[in-house]
């Protein structure tokens, strides 16, 4: 399960998964980002808040998530994922190459400078 929240004013939107993710879950965050993405041209960008990862709860979510992924990562200028855990902390360097987003980790106390990077203020 993902709770998510889009901040209209910044374009900036965050994610907090605490449970397992599921298909609807993306679809839920599709259809909360998808009209701003097309009256604004892109998101400037997506917090991620995680203490863990917490995996799928089934191979449709797995593909769900592949698929917003695909269908996203080119409207969104940067990713901040906000975690303490250090083996989450080895993901952004390799999503990135893979991704066009810029992604940085930031400890999980860091939103603030987290939505400054991704305004364009550090």
């Amino acid at each position: 399960m993902v709770q998510h929240e889009l901040l209209r004013d910044k374009g900036v939107l965050i994610i907090m998964p605490d449970g397992p993710l599921g298909e609807s879950d993306f679809q839920s965050i599709a259809g909360e980002i998808d009209p701003y993405i097309e009256a604004n041209g892109k998101l400037a960008g997506i917090i991620i808040r995680a203490d863990f990862f917490p995996g799928w709860d089934s191979l449709a979510a797995f593909f769900s998530h592949m698929r917003f992924i695909g269908d996203h990562h080119r409207k969104i200028g940067r990713i901040a994922v906000l975690t303490d855990s250090a083996f989450l902390k080895t993901f952004p360097p390799l999503a990135a190459t893979f991704l066009q987003p810029e992604i940085k980790p930031f400890g999980l106390d860091q939103q603030n400078e987290a939505l400054n990077w991704i305004e364009g203020s550090s």
